[in-house]
């Protein structure tokens, strides 16, 4: 994994910001302007809002991008004859690391590590998803989701409020390339989030999904119904991911309710 200011280099990473600002000048400058005035009260409100949306939109992705996931502690596993456990969950031992890492973690071949309650290494941010980062990055994806549904309804609205001469054929493929863009960018990151949340409210990560699907296919097959030890009801799932204080759920920066992220609380069902 590279350094901060390398990941920021990437290009994946310069993609995704010159992306944001597209679409926010378009947005703003150009069907914002068109639909209603900037001058307008309602204009400027809306304005206001959607310079807000994509303000902490590029903020939870910059926090994303810098926030280390979470590596292993030195001091964790040293005992290789006494592998760790955390409440009955016995840690698994990385051959690739040599050493036990904490339940939840995985190693990241792009990382060359193992990451602390990892998610999936996004090649978007050009860093792991895991334990010290997906709350940054599940805020990112909210308010990217929001922006991008704002910014098609705005760009409806203008299409359908106004007369526009689409005669011109520089005018009509800019037109044609914004909604595709902005219709594309709706679904797709409006489907990240879903499956988010699904994620989220089950205290699940992507790889422990995909290692649940057997687990479910065998407990349904002998009668049995499969629960992920580690879902303790959506509103401590959201408190355990998000923080205590509802306050600061969609502050990209409150993460002082995170831990050494080696041990996590399992449910009794």
């Amino acid at each position: 994994m590279g350094g901060k200011k390398g990941r920021f280099l990437s290009l994946p990473v310069l993609a995704v910001i010159s992306l944001i600002g597209f679409v926010y000048y378009t947005t703003v400058f150009v069907f914002v302007e068109d639909w209603l005035g900037l001058s307008t009260y309602l204009g400027f409100l809306n304005y206001l809002i959607y310079s807000w949306v994509a303000f902490m939109s590029l903020l939870s992705f910059f926090v994303a991008v810098i926030k280390d996931p979470g590596g292993v502690p030195t001091s964790f596993a040293l005992d290789s004859e006494n592998p760790p456990k955390n409440q009955g969950v016995t840690s698994r031992y990385c051959d690739k690391c040599s050493t036990y890492k904490p339940p939840r973690s995985h190693h990241c071949r792009a990382c060359k590590r193992c990451v602390l309650k990892m998610d999936h290494h996004c090649v978007w941010i050009s860093n792991c998803i895991g334990y010290g980062n997906y709350k940054p990055f599940i805020i990112s994806v909210l308010y990217a989701a929001t922006g991008s549904i704002y910014s098609m309804v705005i760009f409806v609205s203008s299409i359908l409020q106004n007369d526009h001469d689409f005669s011109r054929t520089s005018h009509k493929l800019f037109y044609v390339l914004c909604g595709f863009v902005m219709i594309g960018l709706s679904l797709t990151i409006g489907t990240l989030l879903g499956w988010h949340i699904y994620l989220l409210t089950h205290n699940m990560t992507t790889i422990e999904y995909r290692e649940a699907v057997r687990a479910m296919w065998l407990a349904r097959k002998s009668g049995q119904k499969y629960h992920h030890r580690f879902d303790l009801g959506v509103y401590k799932n959201l408190s355990q991911i998000l923080g205590p204080n509802m306050l600061k759920w969609l502050c990209p920066i409150a993460l002082g309710h995170l831990k050494d992220g080696t041990e996590f609380p399992i449910s009794n069902d």
